[in-house]
């Protein structure tokens, strides 16, 4: 799991001790300083960047709107304000969320949450760039002859004790090849495709919805996320939300 390194901006000192104390309870959240003064913060900032910002708006002399587009690239925002009216102006400087006084942890906890999958999926994307390219294709023995398929033409595949059935675009049936549902795990692109049961593994780019029960709609199937892979696709689906 990441470390993130904080700072706090808001001229109200009882709001800074709330936001402490929250970023104190949160495991992966260490407080690198606070500011009630948002011009020293701004300065301090620049010689020594952090990965979150947790920043008022309405604050005297240089309010959080106009500092947030002074901060370090590598800094991310979220706003804390009473002023509900100013969270379509967050969407602007590319806030990673919103927080609406009076805060409640649970709250802070699922923006801290929101920040902390889109640091490890940066992370992801760096190390990405420094391996091999992706393979793009894949050798598989259907009906005793090696057939080449497209990556981005599956759809999903489909475990059959030994074999699995690989479905895709296009074709009306499946290709069925004798591989364990964990060789083939291992074999498609883990950024791309996901296992969401224990007889199914999905193309991710090929989900056309999800319904509120974690049933997957993609192709002609209706394939229901099981518990013992809920929790990681819920956090892809999170990290491919808008901030709300």
């Amino acid at each position: 799991m990441v470390e993130l390194t904080c700072m706090i901006v808001d001229d109200e000192p009882l709001a800074v001790k709330m936001l402490e104390s929250f970023v104190e309870r949160t495991p992966y959240l260490r407080l690198a300083s606070s500011y009630t003064d948002p011009v020293l913060a701004l300065s301090q900032l620049r010689s020594h960047p952090v990965d979150l910002l947790f920043l008022d708006i309405q604050m005297p002399d240089l309010d959080g709107m106009n500092l947030s587009r002074m901060v370090p690239a590598e800094t991310r925002v979220i706003f804390a304000t009473a002023f509900k009216e100013y969270a379509f102006d967050s969407y602007e400087v590319n806030a990673l969320d919103f927080l609406l006084k009076p805060i409640r942890y649970h709250k802070f906890l699922q923006a801290a949450e929101k920040a902390r999958q889109w640091f490890e999926l940066q992370e992801q994307a760096k190390e990405a760039q420094g391996k091999e390219p992706e393979r793009e294709n894949l050798f598989i023995r259907v009906d005793g002859e090696l057939k080449q398929i497209d990556l981005g033409s599956i759809l999903y595949v489909a475990g059959l004790k030994d074999y699995v059935s690989i479905y895709m675009e296009n074709e009306p049936r499946g290709l069925i090849t004798h591989v364990t549902m964990k060789a083939m795990e291992e074999m498609l692109p883990a950024g791309r495709f996901m296992r969401v049961h224990r007889s199914y593994i999905v193309a991710l780019d090929k989900i056309r919805s999800v319904d509120r029960n974690n049933c997957i709609y993609i192709g002609k199937e209706v394939i229901h996320v099981t518990d013992a892979y809920r929790d990681a696709f819920t956090t892809y689906l999170k990290a491919n939300l808008p901030t709300l």
